[in-house]
């Protein structure tokens, strides 16, 4: 009996493998599929209608306040214009607006680096 080479090539049909599943999947899986799409679409529609709901009211209710009042107390006086708000809070010592006069000059008698004569 002679070997026919294409016998090689080809396979024989074998029946104890089952046919192939469709890429889709089961008809049970479609079917769950479409399920949980459109559950997932319905809760979309519901956040986004809450969502609405939501933001109507919040702004009716920002409708109907009352604007502020004026204020019923006077308020403090405005800052002068050379105060210095570091010094208002305490932070920065407080520096006159002038210069202080130079203190006292030495006495003719003294030169200027002795120390001056302590008083009793």
């Amino acid at each position: 009996m002679a070997l026919n080479p294409i016998d090689l090539v080809r396979r024989a049909p074998r029946e104890d493998v089952m046919p192939a599943t469709p890429l889709a999947g089961t008809r049970s899986q479609s079917v769950q599929r479409l399920q949980i799409g459109l559950f997932g679409l319905g809760a979309m529609v519901l956040l986004v209608g809450l969502a609405n709901i939501i933001l109507t009211n919040a702004r009716e209710n920002e409708a109907r306040v009352v604007p502020e009042a004026a204020p019923t107390v006077v308020g403090e006086q405005a800052a002068a214009p050379g105060s210095d708000p570091l010094a208002d809070a305490g932070v920065a010592p407080d520096l006159p607006a002038e210069p202080a006069a130079q203190a006292t000059t030495p006495a003719q008698g003294q030169s200027g680096n002795a120390a001056p004569a302590l008083q009793p």
